[in-house]
């Protein structure tokens, strides 16, 4: 491990932990050179996931790009970044359970918006415009109706 201070590359860990969702190790190392401490977390090398786009195209999944999608749905609302990380954590371990390399793009969608509905209107009517390419007004207010009557 090189250190981000000097650029040594020898250390010792001084702590080891595991993470809050348990996915990751935390480890609290300390340069052998400049003695100065930084942190840094493992992760298991997950077999890479493909997006099967809607018209057809692949690539592979994106944490970020999820997690940029519901933080642009989500401006000017009152979601902290803990619950659009959640959100995130909770769609990606969705995927997981799954146990396969290849998913469509609407299956992603659709586990946001199920996730959305419940943290706010707002973000989950913005998210779906996206998601659905609503072609008119209509389709906005039939899906503000729906959610609507799910309210009642």
């Amino acid at each position: 491990m090189r250190c981000p201070y000097c650029g040594f590359e020898e250390d010792k860990v001084v702590d080891s932990r595991i993470s809050k969702d348990g996915n990751a190790v935390r480890r609290r190392r300390e340069c052998l050179k400049c003695a100065q401490r930084f942190t840094t977390y493992e992760y298991i090398e997950r077999i890479p996931l493909i997006v099967i786009k809607r018209d057809g195209r692949r690539e592979p999944f994106s944490r970020e790009k999820l997690l940029n999608g519901i933080r642009i749905a989500s401006s000017k609302r009152p979601i902290s970044m803990d619950d659009i990380e959640r959100v995130v954590d909770e769609v990606d371990a969705s995927i997981d359970d799954l146990k396969t390399r290849e998913i469509d793009s609407y299956k992603i969608g659709e586990e946001v918006m199920r996730r959305l509905k419940t943290l706010d209107d707002i973000t989950y009517i913005r998210f779906a415009s996206v998601y659905r390419s609503f072609k008119d007004t209509g389709e906005l207010l039939d899906e503000v109706a729906n959610l609507l009557d799910r309210k009642k």
